[in-house]
């Protein structure tokens, strides 16, 4: 079976205030994308952290959308496009969306098409709630990524391309 053209994959820990954005947009996302969703032309996953396992995901897509918070993002979020390349992450529990790339060329040939939805963030404790700046971050956000999968607004990057952490 094929998989559908764009994956989304959001990763957080909704135990850790703001790092809560990503899973809670994808949410919000299977809700509003429902009729897209159920047409087969995205996918949602969530995870707590990019694993090597990640990059087999990404075998048959069109395009990928990684979603994480970031305290470093301009607010409400950034979109960024990201390429693959090795970086200090590859030696470490966690992988970078870059490094998931890198994963995915050297196992499987060339990766989609990739981007960054890094959403703004600001309190990442442990037991913490999210935060009402990162509140309203989320909102513009799956605004946004409802835009984007409708076609309404364009794939463009918004500031830098990622090579490392967001």
């Amino acid at each position: 079976m094929t998989p559908p053209p764009l994956l989304v994959l959001g990763v957080g820990n909704p135990s850790r205030g703001d790092d809560a954005l990503a899973p809670l947009l994808l949410e919000r996302a299977a809700v509003e994308l429902a009729p897209a969703l159920a047409r087969g032309e995205l996918e949602l996953l969530t995870d707590f952290q990019l694993q090597i396992e990640h990059a087999l995901d990404l075998v048959g897509r069109t395009r990928v959308l990684f979603v994480d918070a970031s305290v470093r993002a301009a607010a409400p979020f950034e979109v960024l496009r990201v390429t693959p390349a090795r970086d200090a992450s590859a030696t470490t529990h966690a992988l970078s969306p870059a490094a998931v790339l890198a994963t995915h060329a050297a196992v499987a040939g060339q990766p989609p098409e990739a981007w960054l939805l890094a959403i703004r963030g600001e309190r990442f404790e442990l037991g913490e709630g999210l935060s009402d700046a990162a509140r309203e971050n989320l909102a513009a956000a799956v605004q946004h990524l409802a835009a984007l999968v409708t076609g309404s607004t364009a794939w463009a990057a918004v500031g830098r391309e990622v090579v490392g952490r967001p």
